[in-house]
């Protein structure tokens, strides 16, 4: 007796399409599940922003591994209040030092954490 070669590859398909199915049907049940949470449910973690981290990461491309110069000037001792630093900060120089670099939310932060460097 002959088996027809044809009957595995259509129950594959069948079984294919019926996980296809089941598994659309699941997401759909999710994709409610994950809207109700971003609505109201969801709690965001706040991270405190800290100066000394985020000037490790940005500025010693160009003021130095230990801020202490490097294409920049030194940041130790700049002798600049916290306000002239935070303009600085805020709208950058003419010397090269680009405006925006720190999050306008934190600006206030990181210029005393500057104006402090000894």
């Amino acid at each position: 007796m002959k088996r027809n070669p044809i009957v595995p590859y259509i129950l594959i398909m069948v079984m294919g399409l019926g996980l296809i199915f089941f598994l659309g049907i699941k997401g759909i049940g999710d994709a409610k599940e994950l809207a109700k949470e971003r609505e109201g449910g969801g709690e965001e973690e706040v991270v405190a922003f800290e100066p000394e981290a985020y000037a490790n990461k940005a500025c010693i491309t160009c003021h130095g591994e230990n801020l202490e110069g490097g294409g920049g000037p030194s940041l130790h001792g700049t002798g600049l209040s916290k306000d002239e630093v935070a303009d600085i900060l805020a709208n950058g120089t003419s010397g090269g030092m680009p405006a925006g670099l720190v999050p306008a939310d934190n600006i206030d932060e990181m210029a005393e954490w500057v104006a402090n460097l000894k």
